[in-house]
C-alpha cells in the first residue's frame, strides 16, 4: 500500500491509510534455526499426540534435551497454528464480524462423490522456514481435489484453492471446515453461497469430523514433506503436486479396500452414468 517512491512523503501516506509509521518501518526477528528445528520436532509430536499442550509439551521436548519452557513452546504452537485437541466449553470463536454456520453432518450418511467437501489448513517444516497447507477434500473418496501453499495463514490462498476445485469438478452438497478466520470470510464462504452450497462448519469441540482431513496432514508429512529439506515454498509446491498426483491415483487407502481415490470418484460416476 506505501509507495516509497511516490511524490507523497511517507507521514502523508500513513496518515491517509491510518497507519503508524512505527510498524512501517519495523522489521521483524527472522525465526531463529533453533526455534525451526523445535518448530518441526512439535509438529512430528502434535501429530503423534494431539492431545499435547504446551505444558506436556514443553516436558517432551525437554526429556529430548531441548532447553525450552510452556511459554515459548506456546508461542511456536500460536505461530504454527496448532493446539491441543480437547472438548472445550466453548466452540471455536470465528475472526469478529464474520458469520458463523451451523453443523450439519450430525447423522449424515456419505454415500456418494461431491456430497460433501472439507477443508483445512497445516504447517509444514522445511529446511530455512516453514509454509502453510490447504486443500480441499472430497470425504467420500478421500480425494484431493486441490491444494495450495503459502508463508502466511491468510485468506487469498485459501480461496484460490476452493475455485480451482470448484471449476473442475462442480459444487459440492455440503462443504465443511472448522471456524478459522480464513473460512469464515465472506471471500471464501461467497462462492460457495453463490453455488447453492450449504455450509457447515464445525468447532473446537468437534475436532473428530476433520479426522479426514487430519489423517491427510499426517500421510503427507510422513510420506513426503518430513523425508525431503525443501528450501523454497516453490520446491513444496512442486513436490505436493507431484505426491498429491500419486496419492489421488496409485496409493491405495486401507479404508477404501486398497482401492484409490480416483477410483472411488471416477467409477461411482461412471456406473451411475450406466445406471
Amino acid at each position: 500500500m506505501i509507495d516509497r517512491h511516490s511524490k507523497v512523503t511517507i507521514v502523508r501516506q500513513c496518515e491517509l491509510l491510518d497507519l503508524c509509521r512505527s510498524s512501517l518501518y519495523y522489521q521483524p526477528r527472522p525465526i531463529s534455526p533453533t526455534d525451526l528445528l523445535l518448530m518441526r520436532r512439535i509438529d512430528e509430536l502434535h501429530l503423534e499426540h494431539p492431545f499435547l499442550g504446551a505444558r506436556r509439551m514443553a516436558q517432551l521436548l525437554r526429556r529430548e534435551g531441548h532447553d525450552v519452557g510452556r511459554c515459548h513452546v506456546g508461542s511456536l504452537m500460536r505461530r504454527m497454528g496448532i493446539e491441543a485437541i480437547y472438548r472445550k466449553k466453548r466452540t471455536s470463536i470465528a475472526q469478529k464480524g464474520h458469520k458463523r454456520y451451523p453443523y450439519l453432518l450430525t447423522g449424515v450418511e456419505i454415500t456418494k462423490p461431491n456430497q460433501v467437501w472439507a477443508t483445512d489448513l497445516t504447517y509444514l517444516p522445511m529446511a530455512r522456514g516453514f509454509a502453510y497447507l490447504t486443500a480441499i477434500l472430497d470425504l467420500y473418496s478421500r480425494k484431493v481435489l486441490s491444494f495450495r501453499v503459502s508463508n502466511t495463514m491468510c485468506t487469498d490462498f485459501c480461496v484460490d484453492a476452493l475455485d480451482e476445485a470448484l471449476l473442475r469438478f462442480g459444487a459440492p452438497d455440503i462443504f465443511n471446515s472448522d471456524q478459522g478466520s480464513q473460512f469464515t470470510d465472506e471471500d471464501f464462504t461467497k462462492p460457495l453461497l453463490n453455488k447453492g452450497v450449504r455450509v457447515s462448519m464445525d468447532g473446537k469441540g468437534r475436532w473428530i469430523d476433520n479426522v479426514f482431513v487430519e489423517r491427510l496432514w499426517r500421510s503427507v508429512k510422513y510420506e513426503d514433506i518430513y523425508l525431503h529439506a525443501y528450501e523454497t515454498v516453490s520446491q513444496v509446491r512442486r513436490a505436493l503436486s507431484h505426491y498429491f498426483d500419486f496419492y489421488n491415483t496409485c496409493r491405495p487407502h486401507q479404508s477404501l479396500d486398497y482401492r484409490t481415490p480416483d477410483e472411488m470418484y471416477f467409477e461411482f460416476e461412471k456406473f451411475r452414468k450406466a445406471a
